[in-house]
């Protein structure tokens, strides 16, 4: 993704400032299980807040192929791919560029980066919670995962067990901006 400064703006006499007071930027991103429809969430509210959307999974295809293999490798080349990710949201953020992080929020700590990006860059956020049973989540990872080579990582129901044992749903004394987007077997995003 390219991101440019404006030729027609002169940033050194506050047009830049002016500018970013007529568009209010934040910080999206998610909750969830695995499967649960996170990232046809994502693509939904990047579309409509015209924002810029960051997909983990496809920076991790492409930068670290093939070496996520189970979950210390998964924490390493995570760690490694927010320490590029966070200072460029920030950055996109403070110009008042919405960005909407399909990246994991499902734990505390998890949290606790996307806090810190949007606190660092002043502005506001929204914590989408999708609230998926387990069923729908392992009918869909099943759907979604049938054209894969079989061995494919993050694809069985044991994994998907071994990831969700992990899963804790934001809780208020968080104090997230959350948006909960219950869902139920008759209703698909994934």
């Amino acid at each position: 993704m390219h991101v440019a400064l404006r030729s027609d703006l002169d940033y050194s006499n506050g047009e830049a400032a002016r500018l970013k007071e007529l568009v209010v930027a934040k910080l999206i991103f998610f909750c969830g299980k695995m499967a649960a429809g996170k990232s046809t969430l994502a693509k939904e509210l990047a579309a409509r807040e015209r924002a810029v959307l960051l997909v983990q999974d496809e920076f991790v295809e492409r930068l670290f192929p093939g070496e996520i293999i189970d979950i210390p490798s998964y924490l390493k080349y995570s760690a490694r791919l927010r320490s590029v990710v966070g200072p460029h949201t920030c950055a996109l953020l403070a110009m008042g560029t919405t960005v909407v992080l399909d990246f994991p929020g499902n734990t505390k700590s998890q949290r606790a980066w996307f806090r810190e990006l949007f606190e660092q860059a002043g502005v506001d956020h929204e914590l989408h919670f999708v609230d998926a049973p387990d069923a729908l989540c392992k009918r869909q990872l099943k759907e979604r995962s049938k054209h894969l080579p079989p061995g494919t990582p993050w694809t069985s129901e044991a994994e998907f067990d071994m990831i969700t044992a992990h899963f804790l749903a934001p809780s208020d004394d968080e104090g997230f901006n959350v948006i909960r987007h219950p869902r139920s077997e008759g209703v698909d995003l994934a």
